[in-house]
């Protein structure tokens, strides 16, 4: 019996031992902060490591995580400056600076944050127009931001951002908006096609014109290879009749061209046509011949005096 008695003393007097030290000894873990009131009125702020308090004296009253977390803003209806309903929500990002201003600055913290997140979001939907909320997001955030921040400094709270998860308009403006979405789609693609055959149309005529340009190339080359041949066949005959036996080749040519001509007329005409001297070839080669004497002569004697001059 007594040694039960004392066995119980003694597992008593372990928890008791246990219960003192626990309420001597505190462990902070790393990013916390305990807040340290002694007899009701704030002493002193615990951070990370071991701490040692006096029992009955002094309490932990508050216990502040300062990591960064995120506190959702709940869904609410903003008016635009252009009247236009709208129901937004977000999420707001924040971590303790000061615990004491975080414990005794605000009863509720998220609560009163949260709440002046709604207020501030309000206030900036209503600058802005319908079209602007969409297209200017960032902005928002970060008006929101700075708002929120200044005013929860006194709280020993740091706004880090704001984001904006949601914009709803009503059902009726959602049907407008489709409606000018298509518009716009159609808009596009008339214009695209617009483009694209105002293009065709200007490839076609600078490759209509870039034809032409290259056939009138084409022709003028011709022409000219052709002129530059018939010159320098005309030269190589020049050259061929002042030399020796020159004359008499040209004589030959004359008789075998007027040969020539008279057997094609009789053969494709269907009216034969006969000089009156037909009989007497050389007779006419002869005439052919002074002809081309006296045109000799006169080339001869024009190309004397531009020489001389």
């Amino acid at each position: 019996m007594f040694e039960t008695m004392s066995f119980a003393m003694l597992v008593a007097g372990a928890v008791l031992l246990l219960l003192f030290l626990r309420s001597i000894v505190r462990i902070v873990p790393q990013n916390e902060a305990f807040v340290v009131e002694r007899l009701g009125k704030y002493n002193r702020t615990l951070l990370a490591g071991f701490h040692i308090t006096i029992p009955i004296l002094e309490r932990v009253a508050y216990k502040h995580s300062l990591k960064e977390f995120a506190v959702d803003v709940a869904s609410q209806q903003a008016i635009t400056r252009d009247n236009v309903p709208l129901s937004i929500d977000g999420v707001l990002y924040m971590k303790i600076m000061d615990p004491r201003s975080a414990s005794y600055g605000v009863d509720n913290l998220e609560f009163a944050i949260t709440q002046l997140a709604q207020t501030s979001m309000r206030a900036e939907i209503g600058k802005l127009t319908l079209d602007d909320t969409f297209e200017s997001r960032e902005n928002i955030n970060a008006r929101v931001t700075n708002a929120i921040d200044e005013a929860s400094e006194t709280w020993g709270t740091k706004v880090l951002r704001y984001e904006v998860k949601d914009i709803s308009p009503p059902a009726t403006i959602l049907e407008e908006m489709e409606k000018q979405m298509g518009a716009e789609r159609e808009r596009r693609v008339a214009v695209t096609t617009s483009e694209g055959y105002r293009q065709a149309q200007i490839n076609q005529a600078e490759g209509d014109r870039q034809a032409q340009i290259l056939r009138a190339q084409g022709i003028a080359e011709s022409m000219t290879i052709e002129a530059t041949a018939r010159a320098e066949a005309i030269r190589k005959i020049s050259e061929a009749i002042n030399e020796d036996g020159g004359t008499a080749a040209v004589a030959q040519q004359l008789a075998e061209q007027y040969v020539d001509a008279f057997d094609k007329l009789a053969r494709e005409g269907t009216i034969a046509l006969i000089p009156g001297d037909g009989g007497d070839i050389s007779g006419m080669v002869a005439k052919a011949f002074t002809a081309y004497d006296q045109l000799k002569g006169t080339v001869d004697k024009t190309a004397s005096r531009t020489g001389s001059v």
